[in-house]
């Protein structure tokens, strides 16, 4: 049997986690990265490689060139943008939704459309591009209220606003003072929506998809769910609160519907992700993306048991409903170290220290690193996601915080009580 080289496309935790999952793999020769960072660079099977990856046609010419078997597209941005599309036109085998399907996650105004013409659950909202019209609807509203970029925001352009007066400097920064650049041009102002947030995630061919394992992140920043949004400080899998009747109900209400409803435009192939809020057994949409979640991607690829590259391969090849995939029945919960300021200002540069940890069922997916003169160091906010499985969530919760604690750098940062809504009980 000819093993097949696998390109993910990415630098962040999320692809770590996917190409070192591929690596496990028998089928698998070898996961190249582009670009990856300094944890790819040290994984047995994985190689990182420079290309520029916005250049499609440089994209088309490394695979043919390397013989690339597959390409899988870790982050939103070249999705949003049709690298998709260029390689299959190509005839490169490649994982991930085409352009008219990623706008689900690359426009929030074009999401809200769908999901309100689909009778897909979702917060009341209204979408603006002029500033003026936006400051005279937020006159009227019941606070809090939650304002969003309308385009990509690295997982930032997403405000809760309590008053009246936040709200529109929020609104002004966003349209006219340029915050989120292109994203912002246009917002969506939507009702604040109660309750407890859970990630659900499928991989589908276009018709058929399987679930993942339900999971939970932890977005804001402090410990208590307090501070600013960041793309996510941790999170934890399986999560208490989908149970098997909130399953069903997003399955039924969310994933069914959306994958019927897009494809009316464009087949979605790929990974289908909604963030949905729980409230007293209903459920409403937040978001989607388009692709994994980051850091929920970490502590999932912890308890995949199957091999990534065929279940991906199977699913570019619309032949998904011959697979079944298999879990680690053990939980896991990965932690996110940061550096201090994230998600502001922050320093690059400083030395990492710790690693590599030597512990059982423990796996340290590296983020915003680099090396320098010999050295591991921080290159961004998020630097590490350190996982860990458990017997239990507690025991998944103690083995990735006795990790985190044997690894330091000048200005580290992170919550200690990941996976508290859950331990609750």
């Amino acid at each position: 049997m000819t093993k097949k080289t696998i390109l993910v496309i990415g630098s962040g935790g999320r692809e770590h986690a996917i190409a070192w999952r591929m690596a496990q793999s028998s089928t698998v020769e070898s996961v190249l990265v582009a670009p990856g960072n300094a944890g790819t660079a040290e994984e047995k099977k994985l190689h990182n490689v420079v290309i520029d990856t916005a250049d499609f046609n440089a994209v088309i010419n490394f695979c043919r060139l390397q013989a690339v078997d597959l390409v899988v597209v870790g982050p939103e941005q070249p999705l949003v943008a049709g690298l998709v599309d260029a390689l299959s036109e190509a005839g490169i085998a490649c994982f991930g939704p085409k352009a008219a399907a990623a706008r689900l996650e690359g426009s929030k105004a074009f999401s809200k459309r769908f999901m309100q013409e689909h009778n897909i659950p979702t917060a009341a909202y209204a979408t603006f591009h002029d500033l003026d019209k936006a400051l005279a609807y937020l006159q009227n509203c019941d606070y809090p209220q939650v304002i969003k970029a309308d385009g990509l925001a690295a997982g930032k352009g997403v405000v809760v606003v309590g008053d009246r007066t936040q709200a529109e400097v929020v609104a002004t920064d966003m349209l006219s003072g340029n915050t989120f650049g292109e994203a912002g041009h246009c917002i969506v102002v939507e009702d604040f929506l109660q309750g407890e947030e859970a990630s659900y995630m499928v991989i589908s061919d276009g018709k058929t998809f399987i679930p993942l394992v339900t999971s939970q992140d932890h977005k804001t920043r402090d410990d208590g769910d307090q501070g600013p949004n960041t793309g996510g400080m941790g999170a934890y899998t399986p999560a208490p609160v989908v149970s098997p009747e909130i399953e069903q109900k997003i399955i039924e209400q969310v994933i069914k519907p959306t994958l019927k409803g897009i494809a009316e435009t464009e087949a979605f192939v790929g990974f289908l992700y909604a963030g949905v809020m729980i409230q007293d057994g209903e459920i409403k949409v937040l978001e989607f993306n388009v692709r994994l979640g980051d850091p929920e991607t970490q502590p999932i690829m912890m308890r995949l048991k199957s091999d990534l590259d065929q279940l991906c391969l199977a699913a570019v090849n619309g032949e998904l409903s011959q697979y079944q995939i298999q879990w680690d029945k053990r939980p896991a919960l990965g932690v996110v170290m940061a550096a201090g300021g994230y998600p502001h200002r922050y320093a690059k540069g400083a030395v990492i220290k710790g690693l590599p940890i030597n512990q059982p069922d423990t796996k340290v997916f590296h983020a915003g690193t680099d090396v320098k003169d010999g050295q591991l160091v921080t290159s961004g906010g998020r630097v590490l996601c350190v996982c860990a499985l458990g017997d239990d969530l507690n025991q998944a919760q103690q083995n990735a915080y006795a990790a985190v604690k044997a690894i330091s750098w000048d200005g580290v940062y992170y919550r200690s009580d990941i996976g508290h809504r859950a331990l609750l009980d």
